[in-house]
């Protein structure tokens, strides 16, 4: 497998200086790969890789194509506080290096998106939690994330024992709310006598609720002080300051995106972790990956749901698998969504 090659942006200005001096082992921006390989390329959301959650699934995913298409993967870094002008310097710069496809890790990247995929149409540019943004070479890559969130309410409500669970969004967006709504609606159908907090940590244009650990941290403090012994949160980074804390309280934690159980940087707090909702970003990265590399690019709306295992509850933990009524009572309502017979809200 060859290495990726990660590229730390910050800023307009340097934007095109960091993708020429991308240059382990000599890439430079205008180089096909080192062997004259495919290119595929992530520009990731606030955060970053390592963020233990959105950006490491998507990770995992260009790390799976290196591996199984013999691609050269890069990567581009967001920073703290950019405008959309960065993200548009960024996508063209990984565009004009002849990586294709380009993938915007997250819906902040549309109006990026907009403006460049049009200027490189034999370039495939994908984007992530996003279908406002549409053209032939765009995919868009999203999720029913409300679906997998229910699931996650009703273990919620079937392991409380205080009768209080919490839910903390990163930056209040129509994109967390859908997960606020699914997971709150899972947990009052499966007893309606259960209360749920529910926290953001921030509001746009403030996306630190996405990024900063003591912010979740001090969230989930809050709620475990109001009897919360589950928190479920979707905030990306500052989700992990949100674990420590209800694992230091010894209460449940429900993960987002990745499964946070494995996450070797959560592996502290790993008995916490009751289980994950899943995105299947990892497999959505790739197949636009191969998609492209078989000629037949993926464009429009590719949506992940339960009836494709796109989004999902993670079975890592020992302690979830053991508890046999609550399986029972997850796997009843995945089938009652995926035959119809629940539909789940996407807005509170």
């Amino acid at each position: 497998m060859r290495r990726i090659t990660r590229i730390a942006t910050v800023g307009v200005a340097s934007a095109a200086l960091a993708l020429s001096a991308t240059a382990c082992g000599g890439k430079s921006s205008s180089d096909t790969g080192s062997d004259g390989a495919d290119k595929a390329a992530i520009a990731y959301d606030i955060g970053g890789r390592g963020d233990q959650s959105f950006n490491d699934a998507a990770y995992a995913g260009l790390a799976q194509a290196e591996k199984d298409l013999d691609i050269d993967g890069n990567e581009a870094e967001p920073s703290d506080g950019e405008s959309d002008a960065d993200k548009v310097q960024r996508l063209t710069e990984l565009a004009r290096a002849g990586n294709n496809p380009v993938i915007g890790v997250g819906f902040a990247y549309a109006p990026a998106i907009k403006k460049v995929a049009p200027k490189f149409p034999k370039t495939t540019f994908g984007i992530i939690d996003d279908a406002s943004v549409t053209g032939k070479n765009i995919a868009n890559i999203v999720f029913n994330e409300e679906q997998g969130s229910y699931l996650a309410g009703v273990a919620a409500a079937k392991v409380t024992k205080t009768k209080t669970v919490g839910f903390i969004g990163g930056v209040e967006t129509p994109l967390i709310k859908k997960f606020e709504a699914g997971y709150a609606q899972g947990v009052k159908d499966t007893d309606p006598t259960v209360k749920v907090l529910p926290q953001y940590l921030t509001q746009p244009p403030n996306f630190d609720g996405f990024s900063k650990p003591d912010l979740g941290k001090a969230a989930a403090q809050g709620q475990l002080d109001k009897n919360a012994d589950v928190i479920y949160s979707a905030a990306g980074l500052a989700g992990s300051g949100a674990i420590e804390a209800a694992s230091k309280a010894k209460k449940w934690n429900i993960g987002v995106d990745s499964d946070q159980y494995n996450q070797a940087g959560l592996a502290n707090y790993k008995e916490s972790i009751l289980t994950s909702v899943t995105k299947d970003v990892s497999d959505a990265v790739f197949n636009l990956i191969k998609s492209v590399q078989d000629g037949k690019p993926q464009s429009g709306e590719i949506r992940y749901g339960l009836d494709k295992d796109g989004v999902g509850l993670s079975m890592s933990n020992p302690a979830f698998t053991e508890m046999k009524d609550v399986i029972a009572a997850v796997d009843k309502a995945k089938q009652e969504i995926i035959d119809g017979k629940i539909t789940v809200k996407t807005a509170p």
